[in-house]
């Protein structure tokens, strides 16, 4: 098929997703109108289109560097796990079942048509498609039912560039490792592009020669190691924190962490400390504990409690702490949650009695772009009265309160009588630059420093960094060669 080349990588987290971006900003800037499509994504970061329809985060990171608009159809199929051997399976934008592995795999055969669909709907509106793999094609047992590597390839007959990350070391006997395995396939790809390289390339070209020489591919570009800032796709990296000095903030990393993008917009803010912790030695003496969002709330939270991380946590709030939950973290913070029907797993747990509420799963899942407007600030919202917040709900339970500790127009924030413990159901929350400066100054002024005054344009910054990759990724990969297999 003319018009679409797939990226697929020879393990997990080599950069197939920022590599794909960079492909989408250049052409993009060349010219030409591009858009993302991965077949199968599995990652609990996902996002709400403006039709109420979710979607993985990294290919709403790929359409805004290809300057358009996310649509569900560049990821047809999203899975979020639920435990180490179960996912919920979003089709088209919604939900439809909670699967294992195994009867997943049997069930990949009946949304292959809606894979196909998809993708071919999109690829009439668009000049390129720049496909992205999952992992590694070479899972020898899983090729039967494939639909996201050369499963995807050979359904539309587009042609593959393998990426390697050569920061890891092995990157020359996983290229060469990877073709062996795939001895069906091996016409189908085309070349390689090493990422994440720092060191001497004179010292790297005569690899470069063995490997051409062995396979007969050429290596279409070596990119360097990039400190470039953009949406991960499903694990906090080095780009997801932060040093500073003035307010020390402690992420709670969750067995099932979702949408932990949310903070990143606190990255931008001088002075903050943001840190991801998994144990409860490491969570220190902080100024805000935050509990993000969870794809299996109970589970975590019985996981917290296990390891002592949930007392932590009530013992720093009740000595005087602040604690911020979103989504999932906002549930574990009332009295109990109760899953009557089975939504994550079947069963009741008790909170952390933070808040005076009580959260029970349903079958219906909300997926809404949002807004809502506070309308009673004080604490560490002091001052944001009348301030309108916008973000998007992705849950499946319902929050009740006894007391009115719910303080905006719609109950989507809460704050409790302190004015120190908030939760709310909205992703995207700390993008709305006066509500983050406002609590952020609000903290700072608590603990005697002087407030930041600053605006910052988030699409902006991220416009910055989509240009600065591409302009990297330009300069080391060799374009023409690219287009060509476009053609």
């Amino acid at each position: 098929m003319h018009g679409c080349l797939m990226l697929q990588g020879t393990q997990s987290d080599v950069g197939k997703s920022v590599m794909t971006a960079a492909l989408l900003r250049i052409m993009r800037q060349d010219g030409f109108k591009v858009a993302p499509f991965k077949a199968q994504n599995m990652a609990l970061n996902s996002y709400v289109t403006h039709e109420g329809l979710e979607m993985g985060r990294a290919q709403v990171m790929q359409a805004e560097a290809a300057g358009i608009v996310p649509d569900v159809r560049m990821n047809p199929v999203l899975l979020k796990p639920t435990s180490d051997v179960g996912s919920q399976v979003v089709l088209m934008g919604k939900p439809r079942k909670n699967l294992d592995a195994g009867a997943y795999e049997n069930y990949k055969d009946e949304i292959k048509r809606i894979v196909y669909d998809a993708f071919m709907d999109l690829k009439s509106e668009y000049d390129y498609i720049i496909l992205e793999g999952a992992g590694s094609p070479a899972e020898i047992n899983l090729m039967d039912h494939d639909i996201v590597n050369m499963g995807m390839a050979r359904l539309i007959n587009c042609p593959v560039l393998l990426v390697g990350d050569i920061d890891r070391g092995g990157v020359f006997a996983s290229f060469v490792g990877t073709l062996d395995l795939l001895p069906d396939d091996r016409d189908r790809i085309k070349g390689f592009i090493i990422n994440k390289f720092r060191g001497d390339y004179e010292l790297l070209r005569p690899g470069l020669d063995m490997l051409k020489g062995i396979t007969g591919l050429p290596t279409v570009g070596v990119t360097p190691y990039m400190n470039i800032s953009l949406d991960e796709e499903d694990t906090p990296s080095v780009h997801s924190v932060s040093t500073g000095n003035d307010i020390d903030i402690a992420v709670i990393y969750l067995p099932h962490i979702s949408n932990f993008t949310d903070f990143n917009p606190l990255l931008y803010y001088p002075g903050i400390n943001l840190r991801y912790v998994k144990r409860e030695e490491d969570i220190g003496q902080p100024d805000v504990i935050i509990l993000p969002g969870s794809k299996n709330t109970i589970g975590d939270l019985q996981s917290l409690r296990s390891a002592g991380i949930a007392d932590k946590i009530t013992e720093f709030y009740n000595s005087g702490g602040i604690v911020i939950g979103v989504c999932g973290g906002y549930q574990m913070m009332g009295r109990y949650i109760s899953d009557p029907t089975g939504v994550e797993e079947k069963s009741e747990t008790q909170g952390l009695g933070i808040f005076d509420a009580s959260t029970v799963f349903e079958q219906d899942k909300l997926t809404v772009n949002s807004a809502d407007v506070i309308r009673d600030g004080r604490g560490i919202i002091e001052g944001l009265n009348g301030l309108e917040v916008r973000g998007y709900e992705i849950h499946m339970g319902t929050t009740r309160f006894v007391g009115g500790s719910q303080i905006s127009k719609k109950g989507l924030i809460s704050l409790d009588a302190t004015g120190r413990a908030m939760g709310t159901y909205l992703h995207g929350i700390f993008e709305n630059n006066v509500f983050a400066v406002g609590l952020i100054n609000n903290i700072r002024k608590a603990k005697g420093l002087d407030p930041l005054k600053l605006k910052i344009d988030f699409r902006k910054k991220k416009e910055e960094q989509y240009d600065l990759l591409a302009q990297t990724v330009r300069k080391k990969l060799d374009m023409g060669f690219v287009y060509n297999l476009l053609k």
